[in-house]
């Protein structure tokens, strides 16, 4: 962290300032003045000095205002100036909206003895030394949380109009320059990638770190339900009737009891969460990838490609939808933030730089303030831990398409499989219990089991025997120098019958072990479909293969069906992105440690089948 500055402009001026916005948007709480005691509980502009909730260097007050879409939602929205700002004196703001920012704490009350403004961010503020650097820092209540009325609308249109009535309104105010940045992690990244889509003059750049690229997958995937689907409309509505604090002020108190009163937006917002059809309007509504269709926000992303929690779904399409100036850090995580490090003290990212370089993004574009320092476009770790530059991604060098043939097999979830592999003399495999309870963007629990020891090796041993068994395997031919997968890989394929298919790809080592690296589901029917699996960007080594699994679901924590059908595939075939890794320019990073937990819960006993295609970056396959 920067060392902070000593602040030399003085708290009286900035009462002035902010007095001047309350006809701006609605009434402003903070401007009625500054007098010792309501002032420590946000009626006022209160200090760290007054209130330790309060970040150090800032001034914080409560601003109330309407939505854009006329329902009479009224917004509630806490903001940080920086301590000292003269009367005439503008920033540039950094805006995040979501659903965390409740006075008494993110996803639930954190034991806090008096109300203040959220400490969501304050890794964020103390990384960058905001204040110090000039900027203004604004959470705003999503409808339905905190101190803001109206009912929750999970990414849907409501949600649109809260997001697009705090750019507008950030950017108005007597302090800000008009210039406005949107920062979230997970639900207020989401947030940004929803600001990005609207195309708003006034949004200058967009940072979203572990984003849902389309709020449709998180709950369904292909219309097999997750083990959320019930868990997260629960979690979000916990969190909208989480109760005030006992000295917030009587209109925060009014706002956050507004379910009280309002019982059926608990009702509808599980509604939403039930519909399965993909092309339903509650859906369409929320794809953001196909909405960011000619978007040019500037726009700074991270995804993990291993995320046990915000998945890599669509992330292609929404990038290649968007227009504008792109950054990204993409690695091999689970839902972390930049800045973030595991015990040990090691950053989860593996990379070092994330405030520096986001502070350098938004002087770049909230500021013009041209870059001191040449970041990559993108800065990429791939399978192996090895971190590359490259000016978008994916890059690809040859797309390929790749005849599997065809096969059958049986959609019972597995229990062939686990049958087979307890009467060979394996382990006794349970079916993955179903998880329970309430689960968010921000704290999904730890659902995905590791596959039973065995069941991959049973279930190929069962397909060279001539059983139909719950999955069959397809091997390519043993690579001849390292390849990588990267970009969205989609499977095809013929089917007849109806269930479930679970995909699943893996990377053979000579020696007979395998990672799972990507996996998909979808319900199948009778006739021709096709399947996007995860974004992956995952390095074979020479000598090894690829094997792709076609099946029952067998792992993992979906809330399926099986049919107990035989589904034949016929004319499956891979589409897949490839790149040389040979051609990769190094960039500076480490090994991000969640990739070792990864192999270790993925790896499975997996000797390779015949071959019978091949897997090249370039030339014929």
């Amino acid at each position: 962290m920067r060392p902070r500055r000593a602040v030399v402009r003085t708290a009286s001026a900035l009462v002035a300032a902010l007095a001047l916005t309350a006809g701006l948007g609605g009434p402003a709480v903070a401007a009625e003045g500054a007098e010792a005691g309501p002032a420590a509980t946000g009626t006022g502009p209160v200090t760290h000095k007054e209130n330790d909730r309060v970040p150090q260097g800032s001034v914080w007050t409560q601003h109330y205002f309407p939505s854009s879409d006329r329902s009479g939602t009224r917004l509630h929205a806490d903001v940080l100036l920086p301590e000292g700002l003269k009367r005439k004196e503008k920033v540039p703001v950094i805006l995040s909206v979501g659903p965390y920012f409740s006075h008494a704490g993110q996803t639930g009350p954190e034991g806090w003895t008096r109300t203040g403004p959220s400490a969501r961010f304050q890794d964020f503020i103390e990384g960058t030394d905001l204040f110090d650097q000039g900027y203004a820092f604004v959470m705003v209540d999503l409808r339905g949380f905190g101190g803001s009325t109206g009912c929750l609308d999970w990414g849907g249109p409501g949600e649109q109009a809260d997001v697009k009535a705090a750019i507008d309104w950030a950017a108005k105010q007597p302090w800000s320059t008009g210039a406005v940045g949107m920062y979230g992690k997970s639900y207020d990244a989401v947030t940004g990638l929803i600001g990005n889509n609207l195309d708003q003059r006034a949004l200058r750049a967009v940072v979203a770190q572990e984003p849902v690229w389309d709020m449709y997958q998180y709950i369904y995937s292909n219309g097999v339900p997750r083990p959320n689907v019930t868990g997260t409309a629960g979690a979000y509505n916990s969190i909208a009737s989480m109760p005030p604090m006992a000295d917030d002020d009587p209109r925060y108190q009014a706002a956050a009891r507004y379910e009280e009163s309002h019982p059926e937006c608990l009702t509808e917002n599980s509604a939403g969460y039930r519909i399965s059809d993909q092309r339903n309007e509650h859906w369409t509504s929320r794809d953001l990838a196909r909405m960011a269709r000619g978007s040019d926000t500037p726009l700074f992303v991270t995804q993990g490609f291993v995320e046990n929690n915000t998945k890599p779904e669509e992330m292609e399409e929404y990038l290649d939808n968007h227009r504008g100036p792109e950054r990204g850090w993409l690695g091999q995580w689970d839902h972390v933030r930049g800045g973030d490090r595991v015990g040990d003290g090691r950053l989860a990212m593996g990379r070092e730089g994330w405030y520096d370089e986001t502070l350098s993004f938004y002087d770049q574009y909230l500021k013009g303030v041209r870059p001191t320092v040449r970041y990559p476009a993108y800065a990429v770790e791939d399978s192996t831990g090895a971190w590359r530059a490259q000016r978008t991604w994916p890059v690809t060098e040859r797309s390929v398409t790749l005849p599997l043939g065809g096969g059958s097999y049986v959609d019972d979830g597995g229990a062939s499989a686990r049958a087979g592999l307890t009467a060979s003399g394996g382990p006794a495999a349970k079916a993955t219990p179903q998880p329970t309870g309430n689960w968010d963007m921000e704290n999904a629990p730890a659902t995905e089991q590791p596959a039973p020891a065995g069941l991959a090796a049973e279930a190929a041993k069962r397909q060279r025997a001539g059983e139909v068994a719950s999955s069959f395997f397809v091997w390519s031919k043993p690579l001849k120098k390292a390849t990588r997968v990267t970009g969205t890989p989609r499977l095809s394929l013929t089917a007849r019958g109806e269930g479930n298919v679970m995909l699943k790809l893996y990377d053979v080592a000579p020696d007979g072990t395998a990672v799972m690296f990507d996996e998909q589901v979808s319900l199948v029917k009778s006739g021709r479909m096709g399947v996007d699996l995860k974004a992956t960007d995952w390095t074979l080594a020479a000598g090894h293969a690829l094997a792709v699994e076609i099946g029952s679901i067998q792992t993992g924590s979906w809330r399926d069906t099986p049919s107990g059908e035989t589904v034949e595939v016929r004319g499956a075939r891979l589409g897949l992105a490839l790149d040389d890794p040979a051609d990769d320019v190094a960039t500076a990073g480490d090994r991000s440690p969640y990739l070792d937990t990864y192999l270790r819960q993925y790896t499975v006993r997996l000797p390779a089948g015949p071959g019978t295609f091949s897997v090249v970056p370039g030339g014929r396959s």
